[in-house]
């Protein structure tokens, strides 16, 4: 636990100049599956490129959740011979570090990189990626959650066991809850067709689903809102795209900003300053709080007055 919280308050911002550059850059992107939190993080990095001068052409993939096509990606941008590699996501990020050895490669939205076996350590990547880490404010998000539910004793959480970070986000969960005297109950997915009935599984079991980092949960995330709406069982989720789509609340990391920050690591390795190896791994510590009052009513939980007070937007 001591590593973890270590780990959530490594902070490395650094502000790049902008450059205006006759040369023109090539970038790959390799990113898991589509929804609005993994493609901020892709239209921040490139903003904030074009905000800096450069010049770049960029090769975009999707794997639309299928991890046979994430390899054959990985494979494809190796061919691609680009001047660096955006890899989004845990799963995109170590397909591609398995096949590109000699090009370099930034990851963003990585929960763990050490324990995905991307880096040696955050200090020193020691190889030719780096990147950002999304790892979650899990112990904040509980906190979240029993602000709406003080008397909570049970919540439950969806993942697919097939991703590394949704196994260390879930371990932490339980960690974080056991602390609580809160009870976890699970429901594991394999694809995102699967959540509909993993939220079924657990009315009745929870008072509460709390909804992770997971590409493959928050691809399918209508699917657990239309149960919890049936029946009455607030839904939590750990990014804030999710809340406009319809949970109660979160309180996350910018996804956006952190496509920005990540832009600001390529600059520098584009530009000549840095070599993925000797570049720390960077995370965002501003997080914003959404809530979304329309959800919350129709899920049967109030939204309290120093939640609402302090909310960063409120959806009506």
């Amino acid at each position: 636990m001591k590593k973890i919280l270590l780990f959530l308050v490594l902070l490395f911002m650094v502000t790049v100049p902008v450059i205006h550059s006759a040369q023109t850059y090539t970038v790959s992107i390799s990113q898991i599956v589509e929804h609005p939190s993994l493609d901020a993080m892709r239209d921040g990095f490139k903003d904030r490129l074009k905000e800096a001068g450069f010049d770049v052409i960029y090769n975009e993939h999707i794997a639309q959740g299928n991890q046979a096509t994430n390899i054959q990606i990985a494979n494809q941008i190796k061919g691609e011979n680009p001047d660096l590699v955006l890899t989004i996501t845990t799963p995109s990020s170590q397909a591609v570090a398995q096949k590109i050895k000699d090009i370099p490669v930034l990851f963003t939205g990585v929960t763990d990189p050490v324990a995905a076996g991307l880096v040696k350590s955050l200090m020193l990547p020691g190889k030719n990626i780096s990147g950002m880490t999304d790892m979650s404010p899990v112990l904040r998000q509980v906190e979240l959650i029993k602000e709406f539910m003080p008397d909570v004793k049970t919540i439950g959480t969806i993942y697919n066991a097939g991703e590394a970070n949704s196994i260390v986000l879930t371990n932490l969960l339980k960690e974080i809850c056991k602390d609580f005297g809160i009870k976890v109950e699970e429901a594991s997915i394999a694809n995102s067709s699967g959540v509909y009935q993993a939220a079924k599984s657990l009315v009745g079991k929870c008072e509460a689903i709390y909804i992770p980092l997971d590409n493959t949960v928050v691809s399918g995330l209508e699917a657990a809102i239309k149960v919890c709406r049936q029946n009455k069982l607030p839904i939590f989720s750990a990014d804030t795209d999710s809340v406009e789509r319809g949970t109660v609340a979160a309180l996350a990391v910018d996804y956006y900003r952190m496509g920005l920050q990540t832009a600001d690591m390529a600059a520098r390795i584009l530009g000549g300053k840095a070599k993925p190896a000797d570049m720390p791994v960077e995370t965002l510590q501003n997080l914003r709080l959404f809530v979304n009052e329309k959800a919350a009513a129709k899920m049967g939980v109030k939204i309290p007055t120093q939640v609402m007070n302090r909310a960063d937007k409120v959806i009506k």
